[in-house]
């Protein structure tokens, strides 16, 4: 490989060992150039914004901000930033997750130094890498058809879980700093769109479906 243009990469963990792992197997690639490093969420869009990666490995367990979280605010602010979600957690609505933010491919962290660092080239290329467990969520997804809530847009996102605190829409209003007849039309678009007549259906099946953080 050229090492003319080597691909920047940043790691996001907030594990040391993990952290040291992976620079130590990037510096042993030649077209692979550690740029950065963050130890959780908030730090990486930081850093993100500082260094300018092309690829980024991203943990998806962070004690701040949770990977997919931060995937999502990187992807909006650099949408040229690939990221590779990098867990040992083969939890589904955590793969789920991570693919909805934006992440281009999702492996465990017992991928080989290979595996790695080919998804790092592809990634760069425009082209996912999905470890099986990953590949089985989208297929299950795919045959179960959209999920609930996949149209609510961010605002009736944040509504809603308004709505799961308990505020009226005067009081959604007030925080949102809209006009009630806005927060009653929001209101009425979320009722409409999760198929209930109410907000106590409304606010079950957010709590049910984990629709809101």
């Amino acid at each position: 490989m050229s090492t003319s243009n080597p691909i920047r990469v940043m790691i996001v963990d907030d594990h040391d060992m993990v952290r040291r792992g992976l620079a130590a197997f990037l510096k042993a690639e030649s077209d692979l150039e550690l740029v950065g490093e963050a130890r959780g969420g908030k730090e990486a869009l930081q850093v993100c914004d500082q260094v300018h990666p092309d690829v980024i490995l991203m943990d998806l367990v962070m004690p701040d901000l949770g990977g997919a979280e931060v995937t999502r605010a990187i992807r909006k602010r650099c949408p040229q930033v690939q990221v590779i979600a990098l867990t040992s957690f083969q939890d589904k609505d955590l793969v789920r997750q991570a693919l909805e933010a934006g992440a281009i491919s999702y492996l465990l962290k017992n991928v080989t130094a290979g595996d790695l660092a080919e998804a790092i080239r592809a990634a760069h290329a425009g082209q996912s890498t999905l470890a099986p467990e990953a590949v089985q969520v989208l297929m299950q997804a795919a045959s179960q058809g959209p999920a609930l809530g996949h149209d609510l847009t961010p605002r009736e996102r944040e509504v809603l879980a308004l709505m799961v605190d308990g505020l009226s829409n005067p009081e959604i209003a007030d925080r949102l700093v809209v006009t009630r007849s806005t927060a009653k039309a929001h209101v009425s678009n979320i009722l409409s769109k999760l198929g209930v007549s109410n907000r106590a259906e409304a606010v079950a099946l957010a709590l049910k479906h984990k629709l809101v953080t």
